[in-house]
Formats: structure tokens, C-alpha cells, sequence
């Protein structure tokens, strides 16, 4: 005989597995039509991407380690990555050259992905710290440091899409 106490932790489980199944079925069918337009949106911003480097490397080691964890881990992952590179593109945009409503769009559809990915993490769980500290580097580093320079713009355009991709392959390996 159950307990309410043990019968409110099998309907706790239960829910969780049906919100992850449902994350889950929403990644493998919607993420990637998503990612593939801001993609293209984020190349169709500008000109040709930078090939100069951040001064902030990209957090390789992050992305090896998160490919272990678990679903969960890699969903909250996605959302929090997402959700800085939102975060990233709310600052002085003066300077900035790019297509206006192209820019519109890319940042309309990361928050529709953004969204989409919130309903599947616990807010009870905490973002990843290292994650959150490199884009306060690469906002300090590159932004503010080169006071918010169409340069500035373009690198932080270019660490973008090397997350956009990353991520990506990240989504990919959950299904």
C-alpha cells in the first residue's frame, strides 16, 4: 500500500518523464527547423563573417563535458546557452551595419526557442556557472572593451554562430 507521501513522488516522477518525453519529441521535431533559421538568418545578417578571433576562447571543454550528462543536464544547457546569447545581443547596437529585420528575426526566433525550452527545465535547476561566466568575458572582453564597435559586433556574431552550431550537434545526440 502506497503512502500519499510515496504516492506523490511516483505522480512527481511521473510528470517529470512526460515533460522530458515531451521536450524531448519538441527537440527532435521543431529545434533543428528553428536553428537552421536563425542560422541562416545570422549569416544573412551582415557580410562575410569575421575570421578574427575572440579574445575569449570558446568554451570547448564545456560542450566535451555537457556531451555526457544526461538529458536533462543537456536541455537546461541548451536553454541556458540560448538564453545568454539573447542576453549577449541586448546591449548598445548603435554601431551595428546589419540587415535590421533580419536581426529582428534571428533574435524573435531565439526567444521562440528559448520559450519552447523553458517548459522543459525546473526553474528549481541552476544554470551552468562556467557558461555564464564566459559571456560575462565575452561581453566584457569584446563588447565593452572595444566600446561596442561594429568589429565588436561582428566577433560576438561569430562566437554566436560557433554556439548556434555547437548546439546543434548537442540537440542532435538527444534523439
Amino acid at each position: 500500500m502506497y503512502t500519499m507521501q510515496s504516492w506523490t513522488c511516483i505522480c512527481l516522477i511521473i510528470c517529470s518523464m512526460q515533460s522530458v518525453c515531451h521536450c524531448c519529441d519538441w527537440i527532435r521535431h521543431h529545434y533543428g527547423h528553428l536553428s537552421s533559421e536563425y542560422l541562416s538568418l545570422l549569416d544573412q545578417m551582415g557580410g562575410d563573417i569575421t575570421k578574427q578571433d575572440a579574445p575569449v576562447f570558446f568554451p570547448t571543454s564545456l560542450y566535451r563535458h555537457i556531451d555526457d550528462a544526461e538529458v536533462e543536464d543537456k536541455v537546461r544547457f541548451l536553454k541556458e546557452t540560448i538564453y545568454q546569447i539573447i542576453n549577449l545581443f541586448d546591449g548598445n547596437m548603435k554601431s551595428v551595419t546589419w540587415d535590421k529585420k533580419n536581426l529582428d528575426d534571428f533574435l524573435n526566433i531565439l526567444e521562440r526557442q528559448l520559450e519552447n525550452l523553458n517548459s522543459c527545465v525546473s526553474p528549481a535547476m541552476k544554470p551552468e556557472r562556467r557558461l555564464k561566466r564566459y559571456f560575462k568575458k565575452l561581453n566584457k572582453n569584446v563588447l565593452r572593451k572595444m566600446n561596442y564597435s561594429a568589429q565588436a559586433w561582428e566577433l560576438i556574431r561569430k562566437e554566436t554562430k560557433r554556439h548556434l552550431q555547437r548546439l546543434d550537434i548537442l540537440a542532435a545526440q538527444m534523439y
